[in-house]
C-alpha cells in the first residue's frame, strides 16, 4: 500500500490544522493506521492510531485532549485533527499502516511526511 500524507503548513500557537493521508495499492479498510512525528534532532515518536474500522483509537499523552485521528475507508483516507497546537508540536508528521502490528506500534508501510511547523 502507498500513503500520501499532506495538509502540513505554518500554523500560529493555538490554532489549528488537519492533516490527511491518502492510501492507494491495498485493501485501506484492512488496515490499522498510525501517526508519528518527527522533529529535528529528536527520534521519531508515536502520535496517535486507529483500528481498521475507527473503534479503537490510541493517542500519545503528548496530544491527547488535542488531537483527533479519524478514517473514511470509502475515501481511502485517515485524518489527523490538530487543535491548540504549540510550538512542541513542529515536526514533519508521518502517516503508516499495517494489518496485524498497528497496535504495538510496528508499521510496514510508511507515507512521505509533511511537515508543520508552529509559530509563537
Amino acid at each position: 500500500v502507498q500513503l500520501q500524507a499532506s495538509g502540513g503548513g505554518l500554523v500560529q500557537a493555538g490554532g489549528s490544522l488537519r492533516l490527511s493521508c491518502i492510501a492507494s495499492g491495498g485493501t485501506f479498510g484492512s488496515y490499522g493506521m498510525g501517526w508519528f512525528r518527527q522533529a529535528p534532532g529528536k527520534e521519531r515518536e508515536f502520535v496517535t492510531a486507529i483500528s481498521w474500522s475507527g473503534g479503537t483509537t490510541y493517542y500519545a499523552d503528548s496530544v491527547k485532549g488535542r488531537f483527533t485521528i479519524s478514517r473514511d475507508n470509502a475515501k481511502n483516507t485517515v485524518y489527523l485533527q490538530m487543535n491548540s497546537v504549540g510550538p512542541e508540536d513542529t515536526a514533519v508528521y508521518y502517516c503508516a499502516a499495517d494489518r496485524t502490528g498497528w497496535s504495538r506500534g510496528s508499521y510496514g508501510y510508511w507515507g512521505q511526511g509533511t511537515q508543520v511547523t508552529v509559530s509563537s
